[in-house]
């Protein structure tokens, strides 16, 4: 039962307007079962002192239960004893009320006050206050076992969403195009009587490669210099077999490498660079990858000299899947943009993540939400 926290959240002021109007309504319908017993209209001014009566002794209880719990209540309280000093509260705020009503209404008419001797009044308020009490507590404890419940739904769907979205990246990150390792593999096979050490050398870059990429399905980030290790391993790979066709070239600037960036963002990049855009070129063709940072944000870019983007760009393009990846990780934070003039490139923008901060950011998720 979580039913003591119904004062502890909201403004003072808040609940005491609420209970307020609470007062209102039980002050008329004691006068409405007065006025039916009775058979007759409950005079005005009898109608408002009552309507007093149960508004001052509506807050006086709700500010002993929020006096109590807000600043008297131990740490842990069992069920049975919260029980009690509910109860306790609400008999000791009936009794602060009752008290104040008529010195309110001594000092209004200028009539005489002796405390503590409306013994009527303590008995006949002791049955409303029972009955309300009880009624507010059981609704109060039904409502705080509904929100137990939706939160543990919440929770749930949080859990569901993390687990699917963690299952989205890692097919994403598993991928590595069959193309890919087709031609590798003919360039190895082609080498091995031709150079045997470049063949061996050539296989182990490959090894790297997928060692790179089975281990990528752990983790979601990787450092700069991690990453841009794992694409000029990938690039040593496609020099073999481009030859002198094309010059890969990649900057990075120094203050970066400690950042975090998607494990397998940039290598799908360059790998469609080369097939949609350098794929056909004889000579001279050029891929340049540059990372960069712009204020608090990491730029990547992928240059190539060979065919423009197409205006209506498909998803099947060989882009979809960065799509999909960078709204995973950062939700709308990020910007794609394709560009054609002055110069052919691919233009990303990610707020910039230090290592620190992302496994915190993570360290935060999996605590709220495992």
């Amino acid at each position: 039962m979580k039913a003591e926290l119904s004062y502890h959240n909201g403004s003072i002021a808040r609940i005491n307007l609420v209970n307020s109007l609470i007062g209102v309504i039980i002050g008329i319908c004691i006068c409405a079962v007065q006025s039916a017993s009775s058979n007759r209209f409950m005079p005005v001014k009898n109608l408002l002192l009552n309507i007093m009566f149960s508004v001052i002794i509506t807050l006086s209880i709700t500010n002993s239960v929020i006096l109590y719990q807000r600043y008297l209540k131990p740490r842990k309280v069992n069920l049975w004893q919260f029980i009690t000093i509910y109860y306790a509260c609400n008999l000791l705020g009936m009794l602060i009320g009752i008290e104040l009503s008529y010195l309110i209404v001594s000092l209004l008419f200028k009539t005489s006050y002796t405390p503590l001797k409306h013994f009527d009044d303590y008995k006949f308020t002791f049955v409303i206050v029972l009955i309300a009490s009880t009624i507010f507590y059981f609704y109060m404890a039904q409502k705080a076992n509904m929100r137990a419940r939706l939160k543990e739904k919440e929770l749930d769907v949080a859990k569901l969403k993390q687990l699917k979205a963690q299952a989205e990246l890692q097919t994403l990150q598993s991928k590595i195009n069959p193309h890919f390792l087709y031609n590798s593999l003919n360039s190895i096979a082609s080498l091995i009587h031709e150079d045997a050490d470049k063949a061996e050398e050539m296989t182990l870059k490959l090894s790297k490669l997928f060692r790179y990429s089975i281990n990528s399905q752990q983790q979601n980030m990787a450092r700069v210099c991690d990453e841009m290790e794992i694409v000029n391993t990938y690039l040593d790979i496609e020099k073999v077999r481009f030859g002198d066709r094309i010059n890969f070239s990649t900057a990075v600037d120094d203050n970066l490498n400690k950042h975090q960036v998607p494990r397998f963002l940039i290598q799908p990049l360059v790998e469609n660079a080369l097939k949609h855009g350098l794929q056909n070129v004889s000579q001279n063709g050029i891929l340049h990858i540059t990372l960069r940072q712009q204020q608090q944000r990491l730029i990547i870019e992928v240059t190539d000299n060979g065919r423009p983007f197409p205006q209506e760009l498909e998803l099947g393009y060989g882009l979809q899947s960065t799509y999909d990846k960078l709204a995973l990780i950062y939700g709308e934070d990020y910007e794609i943009q394709l560009i054609n003039n002055p110069q052919k490139h691919l233009f990303i923008s990610l707020p910039l993540t230090s290592a620190s901060n992302q496994n915190h950011k993570l360290s935060f998720i999996n605590a709220c939400l495992f």
